[in-house]
């Protein structure tokens, strides 16, 4: 019953998920409480659900599931997929989903990621909040019926729909992909296999939750170095890093450089302008300003928001946006339920190098315009008084531009930076990026000393 104490419940209960170390924060009894709370909350009959490697996954969505038959519902087990391939199903069959996955936490950590049907967002001021109270609370059992489970196979049909939204044509590609022991592990496969001369060159495809190679978080350079050395040794084209549940992608060139995921954004942004021209592109505000510069110019209008993919998507279906892009690694697609996937993003990658002849670095040079110091994240104490002397201290300058949008952003126009909390870890995680690498750094090293002092 310790999960079900209040002081847990509200801790696991995050902005946009729920998640937690497992088993302390998170077992049987919790997922299905929620379970319970969700199909009430939604007022669902019929729910789809899907897991990750993780361990601990197949054991919290089997209690899920009977928490949501408790309540009356049917479930739709689709097993082991990565998270937009349960965003898929949840299109697809026009379903509320339920994904069991930490992303890219460490090994001993899961979650659960919920969606309305047809993959809308289910956050804090989405639904989320709804759920947890009702968990709080204490959630009745159905009068009527308990629901069945039923699986099914629907892993093809993503593939399939990839496929079609960014079908891969041209000159013959030579790919490395890490799946960092993750879902991708799955998911690649299936879809290289309908991709031919397309060359797969995989690593640490086996899956396991326990991730005994590295963490499956391509935001933290550590965890790039095995895929940087192998794109080099094998003289491949591109590199592709996949997150734990795939639902993100990070690319590296053919030097084995990271791709900045704003460039890639700004990259897919244009292709997506082309099928739908003067659309609104999302993109989250610790992305480059490249990227509004560069949706401006191809007759597309760029609207910011904060950070996080409830936020994204709800942006997206008030904007009617065909695209939308987070600095993290996320990308979003109107015609993918305006969900995120990480496959779709790396086979709009592919497309335009296997369109182009030239390699990677040379086609996504015009995109790529500031310098980034790409994510610094620090463990802190107290974020709030670190937050408050950050804007004190910039705040009295000239020219200076300050917002809360999320976290806090200060700007002027030769650099710009925000510092926001994490979600699921105690950290503050800082972006920087300056008209030239010299003012970035400046810039960088004064914000991250008032970050760090003391600690």
């Amino acid at each position: 019953m310790a999960t079900l104490d209040p002081d847990n419940i509200n801790a696991v209960f995050k902005a946009y998920d729920v998640r937690g170390t497992v088993p302390d924060q998170i077992d049987d009894e919790l997922a299905a409480a929620t379970g319970r709370a969700f199909v009430q909350v939604l007022g669902a009959d019929r729910i789809v659900i899907g897991y990750d490697m993780r361990p601990s996954s197949p054991t919290l969505a089997a209690a899920y599931a009977k928490g949501a038959n408790e309540a009356g519902a049917d479930v739709v087990l689709i097993g082991l997929c990565s998270t937009d391939e349960l965003y898929f199903a949840s299109g697809s069959l026009g379903l509320p989903g339920v994904m069991f996955t930490a992303s890219h936490n460490p090994a001993k950590y899961n979650g659960i990621k919920q969606c309305r049907a047809y993959a809308a967002p289910v956050g804090m001021e989405s639904g989320l909040a709804e759920i947890r109270d009702l968990v709080l609370q204490g959630s009745p059992l159905a009068e009527v019926k308990t629901g069945t489970v039923t699986e099914q196979e629907v892993l093809e049909d993503y593939v399939d729909h990839l496929l079609s939204l960014a079908p891969v044509q041209g000159r013959p590609l030579k790919v490395v992909a890490d799946a960092g022991n993750g879902m991708a592990g799955l998911t690649a496969p299936a879809v290289f296999a309908k991709l031919p001369g397309i060359e797969l060159i995989p690593l640490y495809f086996e899956l396991d939750g326990d991730f005994p190679n590295h963490e499956a978080n391509p935001i933290e350079a550590h965890n790039l170095v095995d895929l940087q050395a192998k794109v080099r040794e094998t003289g491949a084209d591109i590199g592709l890093a996949f997150d734990g549940d795939a639902d993100r992608c990070f690319l590296v060139d053919e030097r084995g450089e990271l791709v900045s995921p704003s460039t890639l954004t700004a990259l897919i942004a244009t292709r997506e302008l082309k099928k739908a021209p003067g659309a609104a592109v999302i993109h989250n505000l610790i992305t480059s300003r490249a990227v509004p510069e560069i949706v401006r110019e191809h007759g597309g209008n760029p609207v910011r928001t904060r950070v996080g993919h409830s936020f994204i998507k709800a942006t997206m279906a008030e904007t009617d946006a065909v695209f939308g892009g987070e600095h993290s690694g996320h990308f979003y697609f109107r015609d993918f339920w305006r969900a995120d996937s990480g496959m779709l993003a790396a086979l709009h990658g592919l497309a335009a190098l296997a369109e182009a002849d030239v390699p990677l670095s040379e086609l996504l040079a015009p995109y790529e315009r500031y310098p980034l110091s790409g994510e610094i994240n620090s463990t802190v104490a107290d974020a709030p008084a670190i937050l408050a002397e950050l804007e004190a201290t910039y705040r009295a300058r000239d020219g200076v531009t300050v917002d809360h949008l999320d976290g806090l952003s200060v700007s002027t126009p030769d650099w710009a930076f925000n510092v926001r909390s994490s979600n699921t870890e105690p950290l503050l995680r800082l972006n920087v990026e300056g008209k030239d690498r010299a003012t970035m750094e400046q810039v960088r090293d004064e914000a991250l000393a008032i970050i760090t002092k003391g600690l």
